[in-house]
């Protein structure tokens, strides 16, 4: 199976799809924030919030699982990617570990599909292109080494961030 038939960028609401996980861009301590987390708060019902807070919280680079609860998706991984500081805070490493994460927690969950949001790019503000770019990379190794997850959906809220990771794939594939 091609790199192409295992990645996708959709335009959409992340807390709609039928996938078996979903990634909430999420904070350390785990708590309802704003943004995509929120949403994935909102929607899940107050289950979730119970569950998180018996996790306890996530280093930032870390990613933790949940059922989905309200969700079409079974499970939620919570990934916590980091605040920006300039770029000169391991940033970069620290946001390609959360999606490293959640990689392997959606296969140790036999995960066959998940979906990412744009981790780290809301108020924690990490430049939405070198965001994508962190993603996509991250993703294409981890492809190298593992067979699953088979569907690899990068879930955008605006279409201006579809065309990032749409533009930032078809790099990816000249070089």
């Amino acid at each position: 199976m091609s790199e192409l038939d295992r990645i996708a960028v959709i335009v959409d609401d992340i807390t709609r799809l039928e996938v078996d996980a979903i990634v909430n861009a999420a904070n350390a301590e785990l708590e309802a924030g704003g943004g995509v987390d929120g949403a994935i708060h909102d929607a899940a019902g107050p289950q979730l919030r119970t569950a998180c807070r018996l996790i306890g919280g996530c280093e930032p680079g870390d990613a933790v699982a949940t059922p989905g609860f309200q969700l079409p998706a079974r499970h939620v991984i919570h990934a916590v990617g980091p605040v920006w500081k300039g770029g000169s805070a391991n940033e970069r490493m620290v946001l390609a570990s959360c999606y490293r994460r959640a990689l392997t927690v959606s296969r140790e969950l036999g995960c066959t599909s998940i979906a990412f949001p744009c981790i780290s790019t809301g108020v924690y503000g990490y430049p939405k292109h070198d965001a994508a770019l962190v993603a996509i990379d991250t993703v294409r190794d981890d492809m190298r080494a593992h067979d699953t997850p088979r569907e690899i959906i990068f879930c955008c809220h605006r279409q201006e961030d579809g065309e990032i990771y749409r533009a930032g794939l078809r790099a990816g594939r000249d070089k």
